[in-house]
C-alpha cells in the first residue's frame, strides 16, 4: 500500500508539474549578415515555435518519417486507418504503456457523427499583459511573421494536421477562431481543431464542409486578453498532455492524444478488437454463446470458431493472424 500510494502521489506532482509549465519565448534579436540585413536563426531558443532539435528531443522513440521542421509525421494512411479505431479501445492500449493523462472530454463538437484524426500542432496562449505582449510581438516581428499573434500557428499549419490549443478554458473573449480562420485552418490541413478554449460564428464554420471542431464551448465574442506564448511545445488540455506530431483522436465523447511512437500498435490492436467485438456481438444476436463466455477469455473452441468465421469477412486488414492471436491471449 505504502509503494502504491508513493507512486500515485508521484504522478500527481509530475502531472502538476506539467500543468503549470509555461515555455516563453527568451529575448531573440536578429544577426547581421554581412550585407547588413537581418537574418534569423531558426534554432534558436528564443523562437516563438519550437526548434527541430527540441523536436527531435521531445520525441525521440518515433523513428519514421518527419516534416522539415522535425515534428513526427505519421502516414495518411495509418491516420484514416485510426478513424475507425474506438477511443476506449485505444485509450486502454495507452494505459498498458504508462500514459494516463491523455483523454479529455465533456466539451461541444461542431459535427458529434464525423469523427476526425490527425497530426498534432499545437499552441500555448496566456492571459495577456503589456509586458509580455510587447515581448512576443517583438519576437514575432524578428521572425518575420505576419497579422495577429493568433494567426502565427495557422501559417504553420500542414496537410493532415489537427491543430491543438490550450486557451486556459477562457470561453468569454477567448474565442480562438471564427469562420474566417475556420476556412484558413481548413484549407491549409482539410482537418480539424481542438481548443481548451472557445470558438465563434458556429453557424458559419456548419458551413466550411469537411471542417470539425471540438471546443469547450461557443460564444459570440471575439478574442480579448488573450496572448500567445508557444507554438509546437507541449501543452496541456484539460487532463491530457498533448505533445507536438501526437495522433489526435476527435470524437462525441472527446478528445484522445496518442503518442506518436504508439500509433501502429493502437491502429493495429484497435482494428483487432473491433473485428473481436463484431464477431461476439454477432455470436451474442445468435444466442450461440453466453454474455459470459464471450466477456470471458475465450475457450479453444471459440477461437476456432472465430477465425473460421474470420475467414469469410470481407475487407479483412492487413494484419496477420499472429498478432490476433496476441492480443486474443490479452483479452
Amino acid at each position: 500500500m505504502v509503494f502504491t500510494l508513493a507512486r500515485a502521489t508521484t504522478q500527481s506532482a509530475l502531472f502538476l508539474g506539467m500543468a503549470t509549465l509555461v515555455v516563453l519565448p527568451m529575448p531573440l534579436y536578429p544577426q547581421k549578415s554581412s550585407g547588413g540585413s537581418a537574418v534569423l536563426n531558426q534554432d534558436q531558443s528564443g523562437s516563438i515555435a519550437a526548434s527541430k532539435v527540441d523536436l527531435l528531443a521531445m520525441t525521440p522513440q518515433w523513428k519514421g518519417e518527419r516534416f522539415a521542421d522535425g515534428r513526427p509525421k505519421v502516414s495518411d494512411t495509418l491516420l484514416e486507418r485510426m478513424k475507425a479505431v474506438k477511443i476506449a479501445h485505444a485509450w486502454g492500449i495507452l494505459r498498458a504503456h504508462g500514459y494516463h493523462y491523455q483523454f479529455e472530454g465533456g466539451w461541444k463538437i461542431l459535427h458529434p457523427d464525423r469523427p476526425f484524426v490527425g497530426r498534432a500542432m499545437t499552441a500555448a496562449y496566456l492571459p495577456s499583459r503589456p509586458d509580455l505582449e510587447e515581448h512576443v510581438l517583438r519576437v514575432g516581428k524578428a521572425e518575420k511573421r505576419l497579422g495577429r499573434p493568433n494567426s502565427w500557428p495557422i501559417d504553420m499549419l500542414q496537410k493532415g494536421d489537427v491543430y491543438v490549443a490550450d486557451g486556459f478554458s477562457k470561453v468569454i473573449d477567448g474565442t480562438l477562431i471564427g469562420d474566417n480562420l475556420g476556412a484558413a485552418i481548413f484549407a491549409r490541413t482539410g482537418n480539424g481543431v481542438v481548443f481548451d478554449a472557445g470558438a465563434r460564428k458556429r453557424d458559419g464554420l456548419l458551413l466550411i464542409e469537411g471542417f470539425n471542431a471540438l471546443v469547450r464551448d461557443w460564444d459570440p465574442s471575439e478574442i480579448k486578453g488573450v496572448l500567445l506564448s508557444s507554438i509546437n511545445r507541449p501543452i496541456r488540455i484539460g487532463h491530457a498532455i498533448v505533445l507536438p506530431g501526437d495522433i489526435i483522436m476527435a470524437k462525441f465523447e472527446g478528445m484522445l492524444a496518442i503518442p506518436v511512437h504508439l500509433a501502429e500498435e493502437v491502429v493495429t490492436t484497435g482494428e483487432i478488437l473491433l473485428i473481436k467485438d463484431e464477431f461476439g456481438h454477432r455470436r451474442l444476436r445468435e444466442r450461440r454463446y453466453t454474455p459470459g463466455q464471450i466477456d470471458s477469455p475465450w475457450t479453444p473452441e471459440i477461437r476456432a470458431d472465430f477465425f473460421e468465421w474470420y475467414k469469410g469477412r470481407k475487407n479483412n486488414p492487413p494484419i496477420p493472424r499472429k498478432e490476433f492471436e496476441k492480443v486474443l491471449d490479452m483479452t
